[in-house]
Formats: C-alpha cells, structure tokens, sequence
C-alpha cells in the first residue's frame, strides 16, 4: 500500500511540473534496460549442457535480452555438443558473453572453442583457459607419466620444451588438422589471437587470466558477473551484420537453472548410467521370458533399453561394444543350455568385459564407463544369469504337480459300485469316471485318461496289463 501511495504521489508532482513548466513534458523518460539472461556450464560439456544451453538462448531471444552471460567452468566435453553450442552462439541475433569465473574455474579443451566463438570473451582472476587438443589424441603416452607431462604443460602453459604433440599417425594429423583450422577461422572471425588458438590445438599450451588478457585471446577480465556487466557498458557489438549498444551497468542478470528436462538428460546421458540401464534392461528382459507372464519385468526392461538407447545415440558409442556385451550375455545364457564345460560361459564374460570397456568411444574425462564399474558388473551378470536363470531352468525338469498332466496316472477310489460310469474319489476331488469292467465302491482304481470332466479309470490291479 505504501508503494502504491509513493507511486501516486510521483504523478501528482509530474502533473503539477507539466503545468507549471511545459518543457518539462519534453524531457525523455528513461525507459526499461532490456534484460541480461545468466546461463551456468559447471563439469562435462555434454548433450544436456548443450541442450540447455540451446533452450536457453531461444528464451533470451524470446525475452528480448541484449545479452546473455554463458558461466563456464569445465574440462571440456564432446566434440559434438560443442560445436553445436558453438552454432547456436554465431547464429544467435542475441549477443553472447562467455565468462570463466568464478576464480579458480577453467575453460579447457572444448571451453577454450566457445571461448573465442563468443562475442565478448572474459575471465575472472586466477582461471585458465587452453589444452585444446582433442583429448582422445592429443595426449601421447599413458598412465602417469603421460599425466604428468599434461600437468607440467598447463602448470607453465608452454609447450616447446615438451615438444608438440604427437602426429605421427594419418588420422592424428587430420584430427589435429581440422581442430586447429577451426579454432583459427572462429578467432579470426572475433579478431582474437588466431596464432596462439591454433598452439592451443597442436601444442596443448594453456594461459592464465592475466596472460590470456595481455596476449588478446579475451577482451577483459571481471571479478564477477555484475562487474563484468558494468565493464561492458556501452561497448558496441556487430551481431547479425548490425550493431548493438549495449547497456548493462545497472542491470541484474537473470539466471537460469536447469529444468528437468536438463537435469534428466544429465543423468541419462552419464554413460555409466546408460550403461548400467541397458544390462537392467535385457536382464529383465531375460528373467521376463524365463518366467513367462510376470508383465513387470517386461515392462520395466523395455523401458529402461529404450532410454538406454536414446542416451546411446547422443553418446560416441562404439556398436562394436554394444554388440559385444549382448553377444557375452548370450554366451553366458548358453551355458546353462549346452554342455560346454563353462567355455560358452567364460568367453561370454570376457566378451562382456571388452564391450564394456570400449563402448564409449572418447577418452574425455566424465565420458567413460569406469573399470571398477565394469568388472562388478561382469560379476554381477554372471551371478544373475546362473543363479535366475539356472533356477528357472531346474524348476522347468521339476515333476508337474498340477493340472491335467498331473491328474493322469493318479489313484483313486470308487465311490459307489457301478457297471461302466460312475464316481471316485481323485486327490479329495470327486470326479465323474467311466470303466470298461465293473467296480465296487471302494476299490482303488487308477486314471488311464481325461475326456473332458470324465476321467478314463481301470482297476489298479490291472495297470500292469
């Protein structure tokens, strides 16, 4: 109420200047700043960063921002959710922002490609950027030795002493090739230090904030995003072959967080879940089709391989080590079928093994299907598959206790006497039964036959006939 009274009151002084002095009706009134949409990378770059990511610009160009901060503190991603993120930037008619903050935070590998796409590149104090060599062939040698030359490189973010990397292999060069190519035609585009981009790429280098700065890889540094909007005030930006001012010192960003859409595909997109969820779904499949009419294990099984299958597709999976994995379970399945001495069954877990380990197909750090993982997995189904479906397979070579096949060959006994149909008793039932010679009540007599309701009997001293 009170801020409805101080707003009244504001018109009636506005009235009472435009009456006394006219010129004060020409005096512009400041209009609403278009707003300024905050958009956070924290890890991986994955299919879910780069689909928020795309979801998040439409919504700025929808809001009418003037500009949107993409956050970023990552160790890079997949080569394809980068450039994809990277299309949405150059094809945006919003203004693009990167900022690697807060302090401490990086933007190696994939970040260091949407770095120098953005429009305006920053960092706060005390990060980095660089090593942009495509992980899965830009780092030679392995175990610790290979990691320790890795982390001397971005500890004096100089390469020549290591030397470059390593391109002794065709695909090496090409790799190498066509990453360094990109980087540069994105910082040329910018006008950004095209030179130093492509070292990233072959040589891996990284920079600190202040170096990056002086080298003019970014255009400024901020502590956070309210300085950075205040440092950008009033720059002039060229987007969609137009020029924009910007107009950010006393705008407050909005920051957008996942939704739930983002956040399930985050999950679903780890591959040590979509992993985990395809073999949840063939094992109840299996237990499904070895306990026919269950309905939930068939139920849950299809729908987990068909999320599995939507991550997969989003994911560089190697077929060949999904082919692999069902090829192991079915091995496995087998030897409890055939007499093979347990050669079906310990090729089907080697097998299991080496398409666990190959089904991801990229060495970047939280894109892999960790070893641990694997092999209690591989345990695990082989507990499975000979326990569940081992007695599954007993309970079927069990004797029928039950039914019409069980009903033939029991005794029973007459009830009454009677010339060619009759009554018995049959496991405390009484049934109507018919003979071909006649029978006196109680006599024990045994099922031959079942036609319908009527039970075939002939004397039990006669069954050896």
């Amino acid at each position: 109420m009170r801020q409805i009274e101080e707003t009244g009151a504001s018109l009636r002084w506005h009235k009472l200047l435009i009456a006394l002095c006219p010129l004060w009706a020409a005096l512009p009134v400041q209009a609403e700043r278009a707003p300024v949409v905050l958009l956070t990378i924290n890890g991986a770059i994955g299919p879910a960063v780069a689909d928020y990511v795309h979801r998040g610009m439409e919504n700025a160009q929808k809001q009418g921002a003037q500009l949107v901060v993409l956050q970023m503190d990552t160790p890079g991603g997949l080569d394809t959710s980068m450039r994809a993120i990277i299309k949405d930037i150059l094809a945006s008619p919003v203004p693009v922002a990167s900022f690697v903050a807060p302090g401490g935070a990086r933007a190696a590998s994939a970040g260091t490609y949407i770095l120098y796409a953005s429009h305006i590149a920053a960092m706060a104090p005390a990060t980095n950027l660089g090593a942009a060599t495509p992980v899965a062939i830009g780092m030679p040698g392995s175990g610790k030795d290979g990691e320790a030359k890795s982390e001397k490189k971005k500890e004096d973010g100089k390469a020549d002493k290591e030397g470059p990397v390593d391109t002794s292999s065709t695909m090496t060069r090409k790799q190498v090739n066509d990453a360094s190519a990109y980087i540069r035609s994105l910082a040329q585009m910018r006008g950004r230090n095209a030179d130093w981009a492509e070292r990233a790429v072959r040589e891996a280098v990284s920079l600190s904030a202040k170096e990056a700065l002086k080298l003019k890889v970014i255009d400024l540094l901020a502590e956070d995003v309210p300085q950075l909007l205040k440092r950008l005030d009033g720059r002039k930006l060229k987007v969609a072959d137009a020029e924009r001012v910007l107009e950010t010192a006393d705008v407050v960003a909005t920051a957008v967080a996942p939704d739930w859409r983002t956040r399930f595909l985050s999950v679903i997109t780890d591959p040590s879940i979509a992993y985990i969820l395809i073999l949840l779904g063939i094992y109840a499949l299996v237990f499904e089709f070895s306990n026919p009419g269950l309905v939930f294990p068939g139920v849950v099984g299809a729908i987990c391989i068909l999320i599995a299958l939507y991550a997969f597709h989003m994911l560089p999976v190697n077929y060949a080590g999904l082919a692999l994995i069902l090829v192991g379970i079915a091995f496995m399945v087998a030897e409890l079928f055939f007499p093979s001495f347990g050669s079906l069954g310990i090729g089907g877990a080697i097998a299991f093994i080496i398409g666990s380990v190959i089904l991801i197909d990229t060495d970047i750090p939280g894109f892999g299907v960790p070893l641990p993982l694997v092999l209690g997995l591989a345990a695990a189904s082989a507990v499975f598959l000979f326990l569940v479906v081992g007695l599954a397979l007993k309970g079927r070579k069990r004797p029928v206790v039950s039914g019409r096949e069980e009903l033939v060959g029991s005794s029973g006994e007459v009830l009454e006497d009677c010339e060619r149909e009759g009554w018995a008793r049959v496991h405390s039932e009484t049934w109507h039964i018919r003979s071909a010679v006649p029978l006196k009540a109680g006599q024990r007599v045994r099922v031959a036959a079942m036609d319908g309701l009527m039970l075939d009997v002939v004397p039990e001293t006669h069954q050896g006939a």
